[in-house]
């Protein structure tokens, strides 16, 4: 299956620590370029992402993002650091002793950094239910890259067929041009009452009809539409070997072009370069 190179998925993650939500997104691209925007608490995380896009994206500007927000209400309870407490109140003892015996508040001692602590809920846990989200929400990208890349193909085998239809047009014009070209040199020697050997006049118009023939360019042409199909039902990522072959059919058009003397021959060469810059242009977003 072709897949296109641009492509957008978004999954949110719910657990009783809160809730985080998972962007991915991504352009054209010759080489694959990975790009995270992680909280700072899961930045540990960020190999293992990089590995997972590696493994099942070829090319593309890939941006990863991560939206987390911590569940305020899903803190455990409180926890007193007796020991840390228990100092705190000795050394707050001798203080009073040395100022007149003034009272210690408790408040102040728990509000003592380390006194009181709230355990942190488990990140381990966390990670893991983070990367379980990661890999739904890369499934649904490659799905909506290979979904947009269906799309691509269709078009491209539209422009295929137009382009063996405009070959066709051209084929059947071929020997109606060559008689009209022979017909048209015979009557200016008439005109101007110039009498020449017939024998060199066949070679002098076997020579033209050679220099106009473009049997081999509407061969190739037919060819690299057969390839560019068959190089689509092979899917996979064939973005850089389906723009060699636009450069092959731009070739052949070029050629095309140059040996027209017809204004049909001519309107089937601009043709058929519409139809070659339309695919390139789609091509540039396949893997």
């Amino acid at each position: 299956m072709i897949h296109s190179m641009t492509a957008f998925s978004r999954f949110e993650v719910k657990g009783d620590w809160g809730n985080a939500v998972w962007e991915i997104r991504s352009v054209n691209q010759r080489f694959l370029e990975t790009y995270f925007r992680l909280p700072e608490q899961f930045r540990s995380i960020e190999p293992l992402l990089r590995e997972r896009f590696r493994k099942q994206l070829n090319r593309g500007k890939v941006e990863c993002n991560l939206r987390f927000n911590a569940n305020p209400g899903a803190k455990n309870d409180l926890a007193l650091n007796e020991k840390l407490a228990l100092q705190l109140i000795q050394h707050a003892n001798w203080i009073n002793e040395q100022t007149l015996n003034s009272k210690i508040n408790p408040l102040e001692v728990m509000r003592w950094p380390g006194v009181m602590e709230a355990a942190e809920a488990d990140v381990s846990v966390i990670q893991a239910e983070l990367l379980a989200g990661f890999e739904q929400a890369l499934k649904d990208f490659i799905s909506a890259r290979a979904s947009e890349g269906e799309n691509l193909k269709v078009m491209i085998e539209q422009r295929l067929d137009a382009i063996s239809s405009e070959a066709d047009k051209v084929q059947k014009f071929m020997p109606e041009i060559i008689e009209w070209q022979r017909k048209r040199i015979t009557d200016k020697f008439a005109d101007a009452n110039i009498d020449l050997d017939s024998t060199r006049v066949e070679q002098e118009l076997v020579l033209l009809a050679q220099k106009m023939d473009v049997a081999e360019e509407l061969d190739r042409l037919t060819s690299h539409v057969s390839e560019t199909k068959k190089i689509l039902i092979k899917g996979g990522a064939q973005g850089r070997r389906l723009d060699f072959m636009m450069q092959e059919f731009n070739r052949e058009a070029n050629t095309l072009g140059s040996k027209s003397i017809n204004t049909d021959v001519t309107a089937s060469a601009v043709e058929l370069k519409v139809l070659i810059e339309q695919m390139r242009e789609q091509i540039a977003n396949i893997e």
